[in-house]
């Protein structure tokens, strides 16, 4: 591992370092293209990808690196087109907008989706194998997943994966095993104060999260500032 990609890894470093050399040395310039990145990354972009992954989000090697997909369907573009910008403006991805594109999805049902991609880095190699096991993905290690889980993550996270279920809110955390539904729940709890609990999804050995009513007052005053106006209906119980 190079010394700038060992200055990106979080089982490299002691978390009071690793935050110093983010605040000190981060590349934040827009637009900075890859093959210049002489620093580690921003720490918001890091925050926005660990909370993509545990939504929608999926990081995929490319050649030698690593480069993280967002992906909605159309009723969500404006959110996606949002990130797309945000994401452009710290220079990890391409001007070009994404467009709305067509899909074949199960039992030959017509789906329009709309996606974009970062840029290929190797130093986002490690993100990569924290997230996938095997090819499939996993929750990263606690310690880890607590030094990202920053409320941007969170509010990403909800945009991406959450619903509104009757006075609560969900976590679709439908394609992890128990074992990492169960450590982000408690990670939810301990971190955030939420009163989460783990529900059923209504499909064997599929679970969600699920956050009551007396934890919405406090989830909107930690995600408030974050949430794209298309996305408030989530966090809406009035």
């Amino acid at each position: 591992m190079s010394f700038w990609g060992e200055l990106n890894c979080p089982t490299c470093l002691s978390k009071d370092y690793e935050i110093i050399t983010y605040s000190v040395l981060a590349c934040i310039l827009p637009k900075t293209k890859s093959k210049k990145i002489i620093g580690p990354h921003n720490y918001s972009i890091l925050t926005i990808i660990f909370g993509t992954l545990l939504g929608d989000g999926y990081a995929e090697t490319h050649g030698n690196g690593t480069r993280i997909r967002f992906y909605q369907e159309n009723s969500h573009q404006d959110y996606l087109l949002w990130l797309q910008a945000l994401i452009n403006n710290h220079g990890y991805t391409s001007d070009i907008v994404p467009q709305l594109r067509t899909r074949l999805g199960k039992n030959g049902k017509i789906r329009h989706v709309i996606k974009f991609n970062t840029y290929t880095y190797s130093s986002f190699n490690w993100i990569q194998k924290c997230w996938y096991k095997d090819k499939i993905k996993r929750v990263p290690d606690t310690e880890i997943l607590d030094l990202y889980l920053s409320p941007l993550a969170l509010a990403i996270w909800i945009m991406d994966d959450g619903a509104k279920v009757s006075a609560g809110l969900k976590f679709c955390t439908n394609g992890f095993i128990l074992s990492d539904v169960e450590r982000l729940s408690l990670l939810l709890n301990n971190k955030y104060n939420l009163f989460t609990s783990i529900q059923s999804a209504g499909v064997p050995d599929q679970y969600i999260i699920y956050v009551p009513k007396k934890g919405i007052d406090t989830l909107k005053k930690i995600v408030g500032p974050y949430i794209h106006p298309s996305m408030k209906y989530k966090l809406d119980h009035n």
